[in-house]
């Protein structure tokens, strides 16, 4: 049977089930979250792990803040088995310290470093993609559906770049979405939330406004549409204003 531990989905939860793991001597087949359907050979196992707030700070300090990012970053993926490689991380780090990174020829650290990577640049690419429309209730609001998690990780970089608009990003891939005060961000499910999303009157306007500035700069002599794509991935035309003609075209 594959033994599959079970955490609550949050990253605190997986961190505590990781260290009673290890703690114990207990190696899974693999830790998946609460959602999980199990099939005929898995033999789910539930532990009641109380949380250790603690164990964040102690990331940070004692191994260093990249193998924390690097572990959350994992963790924000979609990875199958991003709780199992998590784990072998963790538990190279209790041998190797700061100086884990560095053992590439490790399989959990080549992973982990090629999936980081790969949330990181998704991140990334999102932060010049998101589109926000304002609301008649003068909110900013937006909507993503990004491949890994990223919602955390924008909300980082508006609440600086945005930092005195209230506003709101929508993960509709996960019903997730991100509500910003002004002074800090809360991340909650998106059915907690009754929305009213009627834009404002004048935001058909200056949606027009962008569009027309969009078409305008660009130059058709060098138009490059494999190039463009490379730039700007067709799963992400959906939500962004400029692109949503195209996206329309390409889908009937």
């Amino acid at each position: 049977m594959n033994k599959m531990y079970i955490y609550d989905g949050t990253f605190l939860n997986l961190l505590s089930l990781i260290t009673f793991l290890i703690k114990n001597n207990i190696k899974p087949t693999n830790i998946v979250n609460s959602n999980y359907e199990p099939t005929l050979l898995d033999e789910i196992i539930n532990i009641n792990i109380v949380n250790n707030p603690k164990i964040i700070n102690n990331i940070k300090n004692i191994w260093g803040l990249e193998i924390y990012k690097i572990m959350l970053y994992v963790y924000f993926s979609e990875d199958s088995y991003k709780e199992l490689i998590i784990y072998y991380l963790y538990l190279n780090c209790l041998k190797y310290k700061r100086n884990t990174l560095n053992m590439r020829n490790l399989k959990c650290v080549s992973k982990s470093l090629k999936i980081a990577k790969y949330v990181s640049n998704e991140a990334h690419k999102l932060k010049g993609f998101v589109r926000f429309k304002e609301l008649e209730s003068k909110v900013l609001y937006a909507e993503i559906s990004p491949t890994n998690n990223c919602l955390l990780i924008l909300s980082e970089h508006f609440k600086k770049r945005l930092s005195h608009e209230y506003w709101l990003i929508k993960d509709v891939k996960r019903n997730m979405i991100s509500i910003y005060d002004k002074k800090n961000y809360y991340i909650i499910p998106a059915s907690n939330l009754k929305l009213n999303i009627e834009l404002n009157k004048n935001e058909l306007e200056f949606a027009d406004l962008w569009c027309t500035f969009y078409n305008t700069i660009g130059i058709k002599e060098r138009y490059n549409a494999k190039l463009r794509l490379n730039f700007m991935p067709k799963k992400y035309w959906r939500y962004i204003l400029e692109m949503s003609d195209e996206n329309e075209k390409s889908n009937k």
